[in-house]
């Protein structure tokens, strides 16, 4: 069973059918509760049939409800015996005290943080990280926030002497990814996998040759399946947070991530690269 079952189910939510999109909606609300549910009384609630509470469980890759059920037990109670009751940040409401808001802002990021770590597949991170190092040059594709991550990681990129540019829109981003070829990397950052400039980005990186990775938070969306290499992240965006920071937060702690498996693949040229930033940058520092 793995430890992260309730985040592969919030990451395929755009991805499921309605009926199970509602189950879904009833385990997330309130996993402690869920986890202590048979099977008709989840269906109940989900105004469901019992035969779609086992279909979402085969769609997660699990042989049934009472496997799902078993791991929502042991994954809350994990859960909650490390961050007690904000284990499950709760939705922030516009009426509620600013304290109790800044404590499950800051619940949710840290939260989004630790099971992105959870997450990754130390496997993806070396693969990507050596073809970045090897590409002849690195386009870093990200919208609205997910733009954000991506300038981030063309800094953190260029740094280490890599040929990285970073692009925010679909007129920035199409005419530099013509260029692309077999040597070179188009990395797309999406958290919902479905943003239509990045998925335009990527199907033209890969006619023409080039490596695609993507990070995200969908593993059944569209950004996911169509990339050469996917790294996933965990966040949970309370509806009251449009354009939310632990979105954000998990797309750079991937980016550090990548900086980390870097630095092994280019151990002398990466050091390198930063000493000589840190010198060019280090009369600037008061």
């Amino acid at each position: 069973m793995s430890a992260a079952l309730l985040q592969s189910l919030r990451g395929r939510l755009d991805d499921l059918r309605p009926v199970q999109r509602r189950i879904a909606g009833v385990i997330l609300e309130d996993p402690v509760a869920a986890g202590a549910m048979t099977i008709d009384q989840l269906a109940a609630a989900a105004g469901c049939a019992q035969s779609s509470v086992v279909n979402l469980a085969r769609e997660l890759g699990l042989t049934g409800y009472r496997e799902l059920r078993a791991g929502l037990v042991a994954e809350a109670a994990r859960a909650v015996g490390d961050q007690g009751e904000l284990a499950f940040p709760l939705e922030i409401d516009a009426n509620d005290p600013l304290a109790v808001s800044v404590e499950r802002i800051a619940a949710a990021d840290a939260r989004a943080v630790r099971d992105t770590v959870r997450l990754l597949d130390l496997e993806v991170l070396e693969r990507s990280a050596e073809r970045l190092a090897a590409a002849r040059r690195i386009l870093l594709m990200g919208v609205g926030a997910s733009g954000l991550a991506a300038l981030d990681l063309q800094y953190k990129l260029t740094r280490l002497g890599l040929s990285a540019h970073a692009l925010t829109s679909a007129h920035d981003a199409l005419p530099a990814v013509v260029g692309l070829s077999e040597q070179d990397v188009l990395l797309a950052i999406s958290d919902s996998g479905r943003t239509i400039d990045v998925l335009d980005a990527l199907d033209l990186a890969t006619e023409l040759g080039a490596l695609t990775l993507a990070i995200t938070g969908a593993p059944a969306s569209p950004l996911a399946r169509g990339a050469d290499e996917v790294l996933l992240t965990a966040s949970r965006e309370p509806s009251f947070r449009a354009g939310a920071t632990s979105s954000r937060i998990a797309q750079l702690a991937i980016a550090d991530c990548l900086l980390i498996a870097l630095a092994a693949a280019l151990p002398d040229a990466g050091e390198g690269a930063l000493r000589r930033s840190r010198a060019a940058l280090g009369g600037r520092r008061r």
